[in-house]
């Protein structure tokens, strides 16, 4: 199975399975809960699990170089490596939170697959130009 059939399927199967929560302003606040909650599910691997740590500041990278070159140079700011408990709830919360993102794309009448389609077109036209 091609990885956008696999994305039409989910936002089918979702749409078959999204009862409770169709209205549009359950599916809105829900989005936004599960944002909340993939956030939550990170910052506590930092501060319950201690399997990673954040150690954020300015990034740094030689002013010359071209925006392509930059990524070289970026940053995460994560140390260390998820354990497998934190990457299980993690990975649920991320699920949870797509499962959401195809319900409005659904309730919105917008194809999943063709947005992904259209944003990778822009990446590959605009590269790293298009975040800049």
């Amino acid at each position: 199975m091609k990885s956008g059939e696999a994305v039409g399927e989910f936002q089918d199967l979702v749409s078959q399975v999204l009862i409770r929560h169709r209205s549009i302003l359950d599916c809105l606040t829900k989005y936004q809960e599960s944002t909340a909650r993939v956030n939550r599910s990170i910052i506590k691997t930092v501060t319950s699990c201690g399997c990673i740590s954040i150690n954020a500041g300015k990034q740094q990278y030689p002013p010359r170089d071209s925006l392509k070159d930059c990524c070289k140079f970026m940053d995460s700011h994560i140390k260390g490596q998820l354990c497998e408990p934190c990457r299980e709830i993690i990975a649920e919360e991320i699920g949870n939170h797509l499962f959401y993102l195809a319900a409005l794309c659904d309730l919105l009448d917008f194809n999943l697959q063709e947005i992904i389609n259209q944003e990778e077109s822009k990446i590959n036209t605009l590269g790293h130009f298009l975040l800049s």
